[in-house]
């Protein structure tokens, strides 16, 4: 079948974000002005630089009751934020932080989550994560809409820092089948990576190892 207009499917539910998978999930945490954290998962989420690493996540808008979702805002106003990473361990009291909870509210604390300090930012991470990312905000960006008064909105910020819990290492790699991240998939289901293939490009060398694995050179970079 050819869907002429994304729009107009004519299907039981639209294909959109059951095609574009897996999504892996960004488990933003923010800090209001006012000191009050807020956590919330966006599938709109994904690594998109290496030098410096950048990640982006896509907080739609508005929220139900209008206004701009806490995360984006928090995010704006006190230019970081930090992305927890969720594993399988964690999909349930994820799913609890993506209710559409009044502006104020904590959802660390519904969830039952713990804050851990974070070292260059002030917003908190999910300490049951075994990864979080502190960020700096680079840029945000409103794209077009259809369907107003829904934003699409990017959120870009550049990681600079990293906690890692060695748990999931082995040999000095992260391990999948330790780290068990979830991901997105559509409607309401979601995937859980426990295994991975590995495929050599065709045209591997050693300087290309070393630049992608990070692990030849000391500060990440690779000098020919």
């Amino acid at each position: 079948m050819y869907i002429d207009d994304p729009r107009h499917h004519g299907l039981r539910f639209n294909p959109w974000k059951a095609i574009v998978v897996p999504r892996p999930i960004g488990w933003v945490s923010t800090l209001s002005r006012e000191g009050v954290a807020n956590l919330a998962p966006f599938s709109y989420f994904n690594g998109v630089a290496d030098f410096p690493p950048m990640v982006m996540f896509a907080p739609i808008g508005p929220k139900p009751e209008g206004g701009a979702k806490d995360s984006y805002a928090n995010a704006i106003e006190t230019q970081e934020f930090v992305v927890n990473m969720v594993t399988w361990e964690l999909r349930e009291r994820m799913n609890l932080t993506s209710a559409h909870f009044a502006a104020g509210v904590d959802e660390f604390e519904r969830a039952g989550l713990t804050k851990a300090a974070c070292v260059k930012v002030k917003a908190p991470r999910v300490a049951e994560s075994p990864v979080a990312l502190e960020c700096r905000l680079v840029t945000a960006l409103r794209l077009p809409t259809d369907a107003p008064p829904i934003e699409n909105n990017i959120v870009i910020g550049e990681v600079i820092g990293i906690h890692l819990d060695e748990r999931i290492l082995t040999d000095g790699l992260v391990d999948i089948a330790r780290y068990r991240p979830m991901a997105r998939l559509g409607y309401f289901d979601y995937a859980c990576v426990n295994s991975s293939v590995t495929i050599p490009r065709p045209d591997l060398n050693p300087m290309e190892v070393a630049a992608e694995l990070d692990e030849l050179m000391p500060g990440g970079r690779v000098s020919g």
